[in-house]
């Protein structure tokens, strides 16, 4: 299994700023970083790449959810929204395509607020993912929509619903992730989403019940990891704790952990 760390605080307040934090990052053993891409990440871009260089550490993956907050959104009922994020998704292509990372959709799908209508919602959802998913093939760069829990996403929060999604997308720049909190919430199984994504599944997120120190919760990794194994998945898997602990002791902990778990 190829491990990546998701950075999930601001860079400007890491110890040892970006250029530390990577060295830190790739002393643990992980074999990769995961961004999100936000205004001050996307401010440091040269920065982070040197950085990656320097270290031999790639960054893998970039979630795009920050851009909701300047109120973009592919479900909105505003056409001009809805352009206006399809634009920004196809600029975020060429970033992918620059640091040869993933790109990954959740929150731009927009929240019920947004569109009460998951049909109607659904509908731009993919018309949308549909004309950026043109741009990146172009690009070569793959995007992958995550399965995000009904508190924080309005619609396709089940890995079987995004699943659906990407078939009625047709893009074959477009497949499925999984991430372990969510699907603690949304599916029934942990690990039959990803029997279901099979060779399809692009990215994963290994995330604690309560978002903190793996290990620390009631989510059986081990079964997670050995159901990746038997489908022969080669992609990264990013660790994500947001919650009871830094980006110092995450990053050691977690790595001590699933070295345990996935021997």
């Amino acid at each position: 299994m190829r491990y990546s760390f998701m950075i999930v605080e601001p860079l400007v307040g890491l110890e040892g700023g970006v250029e530390g934090t990577f060295a830190f990052i790739g002393s643990c053993g992980y074999q990769g970083v995961e961004l999100n891409l936000t205004p001050e990440v996307l401010s440091r871009l040269d920065e982070i790449e040197e950085a990656s260089a320097r270290h031999g550490l790639p960054v893998v993956s970039m979630l795009t959810g920050a851009a909701y907050q300047e109120g973009l959104c592919l479900s909105s009922p505003d056409a001009e929204v809805r352009a206006r994020t399809v634009e920004r998704l196809s600029g975020y292509v060429e970033i992918g395509r620059r640091f040869g990372c993933i790109l990954v959709v959740g929150l731009l799908q927009g929240l019920r607020s947004d569109e009460p209508d998951a049909h109607t919602a659904n509908g731009r959802i993919v018309e949308g993912l549909l004309r950026v998913g043109r741009v990146a093939e172009t690009a070569g760069v793959e995007i992958v929509v995550e399965p995000v829990n009904h508190l924080q996403v309005g619609f396709n929060n089940s890995v079987t619903e995004v699943r659906a999604l990407i078939d009625a997308i047709g893009s074959s720049a477009v497949f499925p992730m999984v991430d372990t909190i969510h699907m603690n919430i949304e599916d029934r199984s942990l690990v039959q989403p990803i029997y279901d994504c099979g060779p399809a599944l692009r990215h994963v997120h290994l995330c604690e019940s309560h978002g903190g120190l793996p290990g620390t919760g009631h989510l059986d990794f081990h079964s997670v990891l050995l159901a990746l194994d038997n489908i022969g998945y080669a992609h990264f898997a990013s660790i994500k704790v947001y919650r009871k602990a830094g980006l110092r002791e995450a990053a050691q902990k977690s790595m001590a952990y699933f070295g345990e778990v996935g021997s």
